[in-house]
């Protein structure tokens, strides 16, 4: 009886042990998880990784419902894999933060446009440049106003949306300046008089 149970402990003691070496080898072997903005390697949706902002995408409205809705629209095209466009995801999440209830902001992903010999005003493909990012402004009664290339500043973007609403001009309006949130995003504050 005692040799039985010296050979169970003994077993009990081998399976631990390979066990506890199996694992260790997953994890070894395992590769690490790096969000890097400096490289165009794909690590998911950019919005979500780099601007904090989930809520961009899927968009809520497709181009057709925001034209009919008779809303401004800023279209923002992008790859998930571009440098440029990572960067650039913070800028568009500033744009949702001031202008997110009064335009529909619309990511699109270019790689998920449909390619076809020709697009209707309504379509996405119609606006795009073969550049990302890009961004395109139409107004509330869908004619383009803005189509810009690159990584667009916000301030430019901010601009032409102002004469979209017909706002006060930025050089008019209360002074604001960047106020770092964490190591990607800034949020714009009322600069102090002191």
């Amino acid at each position: 009886m005692n040799f039985l149970k010296l050979k169970l402990t003994f077993f009990k003691q081998y399976l631990t042990f390979t066990l506890m070496v199996v694992v260790c080898l997953l994890l070894l072997g395992m590769p690490i998880a790096n969000a890097e903005i400096d490289s165009d390697r794909f690590e998911g949706n950019i919005f979500v990784l780099y601007a904090g902002n989930g809520s961009l995408v899927p968009s809520k409205v497709t181009l057709a419902q925001s034209i009919a809705g008779a809303k401004p629209t800023i279209l923002v095209y992008y790859v998930d894999d571009s440098s440029d466009c990572k960067q650039y995801a913070i800028v568009v999440s500033n744009m949702q933060a001031f202008y997110g209830r009064a335009a529909d902001i619309i990511p699109v992903n270019v790689d998920a446009i449909p390619v076809q010999s020709s697009y209707t005003p309504t379509e996405a493909g119609y606006y795009y440049k073969d550049i990302v990012p890009q961004v395109v402004i139409l107004d509330k009664a869908g004619k383009l106003v803005f189509d810009k290339q690159g990584q667009v500043p916000y301030e430019e973007v901010d601009d032409k949306l102002r004469e979209v609403f017909n706002l006060v001009p930025r050089l008019q309006s209360k002074e604001l300046k960047l106020r770092p949130v964490n190591e990607f995003n800034n949020e714009l504050v009322e600069q102090s008089t002191k």
